[in-house]
């Protein structure tokens, strides 16, 4: 059971690895932990579409109020929308109920601070101890607190469409892979005049037909629409629809760097500010934004940090590789949703397609090599490095594993949370440079894993 709590979320497979049993529990601790920990007494629960989410959402329920919360239920929605709700109840934690972009058997819990900061690890840790030792405090039945329900669908539909305006018109084709973002994007989209091409937009909680990450090979049918049709672009959602994945108007799906790049340009025209970018985002961020008056920083990888430094360094922007992105001029959590609505607001405000936007971004080669290391050897792997290149080079970042800047690229290092694997990510200016980084950098991480075998 201990296996499903990660370092940014509780996940596994429905009744193998986590059951309605277990989700009473982690409702309990999150009671627990809300009342002793934060002081606080209300909490929001909302789920995704899949078959297994109500009756855990029931469960978490169940165990929060037990320990003697203020609940309120959110229901069935995507996770923009309940975490607009906990944000505009004003409450202490939103947990949503969700696996996110895995195979609908999966279920788990994300948790967040009221303004929507993700749960950061060590409150995950907190609930693992009180979840595995069973160290739960429950109230008396005097002490209960009455279930409140309320769904939030028109008011964060209203919200989102009010943000944006259009000046000319757009068109997309939506896919919302037949997961929650069903039901609110295309909503969204016909509100706010976008001339839409729908493709998965029913709810199906089995994805039959396509799996629920977003990738190029997923959105394989999006891609080739987008093109057919003459769309402006294209977006493909995550199962739960915390994750969206642009495709220009060429059909080809872009990274989350190239995406942040391009709304970046676009707010700097008007204010200056600070730019996130995790440890593994392109060099690019930096040399693209950073002219234009973008204080780019790096933080470490995984949309918790994202969130919880967008608002400590209070950044008009972060950027995740993995596809995560916050607005905060917005709202905090990080809802998939802004993504293509900030770029239909920015296609509708230029003459230039999305491709022609992609093409001005420069792009370099990048290449990732993983290596097998041991969960008891990793650590001590990355720490002899840290200590090795920062008395070698001049530029060295040890935020998250350890990244070296160089003047024709840079290359970090850096643990998995979930597997035996250290990451070698090689960045260059060239391919050469690459081929020459990637050879030199891969040969000495072998070395020093090597060590320990």
């Amino acid at each position: 059971m201990e296996l499903i709590f990660r370092a940014y979320d509780i996940r596994g497979i429905y009744n193998k690895d986590i059951s309605p049993e277990t989700m009473y529990k982690i409702g309990l601790a999150v009671g627990n932990f809300t009342q002793f920990n934060l002081k606080g007494q209300n909490v929001a629960v909302g789920s995704d579409i899949r078959m297994t989410s109500e009756v855990m959402r029931t469960s978490a329920i169940s165990g929060i109020i037990a320990a003697g919360l203020h609940v309120t239920d959110l229901g069935t929605a995507p996770f923009g929308e309940v975490l607009f709700g906990g944000w505009q109840l004003g409450v202490d934690v939103t947990a949503f109920i969700t696996a996110s972009h895995l195979p609908p058997d999966w279920s788990g819990l994300k948790l967040y601070l009221g303004e929507g900061e993700g749960f950061p690890e060590e409150y995950l840790l907190d609930l693992k101890k009180r979840v595995m030792t069973d160290s739960f405090e429950r109230a008396g039945w005097d002490d209960l607190k009455p279930l409140k329900t309320e769904t939030f669908n028109s008011r964060y539909i209203e919200f989102m469409t009010k943000k944006f305006k259009l000046e000319k018109p757009v068109s997309a084709v939506l896919d919302c892979g037949n997961g929650s973002a069903c039901l609110t994007a295309p909503m969204i989209f016909k509100n706010l005049g976008i001339e839409t091409k729908e493709l998965y937009c029913d709810v199906e909680p089995h994805f039959p037909n396509r799996a629920s990450e977003p990738t190029p090979e997923s959105l394989k049918d999006l891609s080739e629409l987008v093109v057919s049709s003459g769309s402006g672009f294209g977006i493909g959602f995550d199962g739960d629809g915390d994750r969206g994945v642009i495709v220009d108007d060429k059909g080809r799906v872009l990274t989350a760097d190239i995406v942040g790049m391009i709304i970046g340009q676009n707010m700097l025209k008007s204010k200056k500010g600070v730019i996130l970018a995790n440890v593994e985002s392109s060099m690019g961020v930096e040399k693209v934004l950073s002219p234009l008056g973008g204080d780019v920083r790096r933080i470490r990888v995984g949309h918790t940090f994202l969130t919880l430094e967008a608002k400590r360094q209070k950044a008009m922007l972060g950027i995740e590789r993995s596809g995560h992105m916050v607005l905060p001029k917005y709202f905090l959590f990080d809802d998939a949703m802004l993504i293509p609505l900030k770029i239909a607001e920015i296609l509708s405000q230029t003459d230039q397609t999305l491709s022609e936007l992609v093409d001005a971004i420069p792009m370099y080669p990048k290449r990732t090599i993983n290596f097998h290391c041991e969960d008891e050897h990793k650590f001590s792997v990355i720490k002899t490095f840290q200590e090795q290149f920062t008395k070698t080079y001049e530029n060295v970042n040890t935020l998250d594993g350890v990244r070296v800047d160089m003047a024709d690229g840079w290359i970090l290092m850096r643990v998995s949370n979930t597997e035996p694997t250290i990451r070698l990510t090689v960045e260059a200016s060239t391919e050469e440079a690459l081929e020459k980084l990637a050879e030199k950098f891969q040969t000495i991480l072998k070395e020093e894993i090597d060590k320990y075998t």
